[in-house]
């Protein structure tokens, strides 16, 4: 896998990837992952946005993506969402931003 895709950066830095977003806050983000099958018998997967105070020491909020991918299994719906470029990844990070989606702490 690419550095250049989510799960590719996970796994060289062994670490969430993190963003500056279109807010000017910084940002990393994690896979979400449902425990339980839909009734279609799918798992879903999602973003998680951590939004951290301007100087990074404490999170102050975060967005949550709608389910992105879909899989038979929760570990192919993860590699789903870890195959994300890193700039789709940040693209949908600035559209919650710009919908004003933001759950506080």
């Amino acid at each position: 896998m690419s550095e250049f895709t989510l799960g590719g950066y996970m796994e060289l830095h062994d670490r969430a990837a993190a963003f500056t977003g279109s807010d000017g806050l910084p940002y990393s983000v994690a896979l979400w992952l449902d425990d339980e099958p839909d009734a279609r018998g799918r798992f879903g997967g999602a973003l998680l946005f951590v939004r951290w105070t301007s100087s990074g020491d404490a999170p102050d909020g975060h967005h949550e993506s709608d389910y992105l991918v879909w899989g038979e299994t929760p570990d192919e719906a993860k590699e789903r969402l870890g195959a994300m470029s890193l700039y789709d990844v940040k693209a949908t990070l600035d559209e919650l931003i710009a919908a004003g989606r933001i759950e506080e702490v």
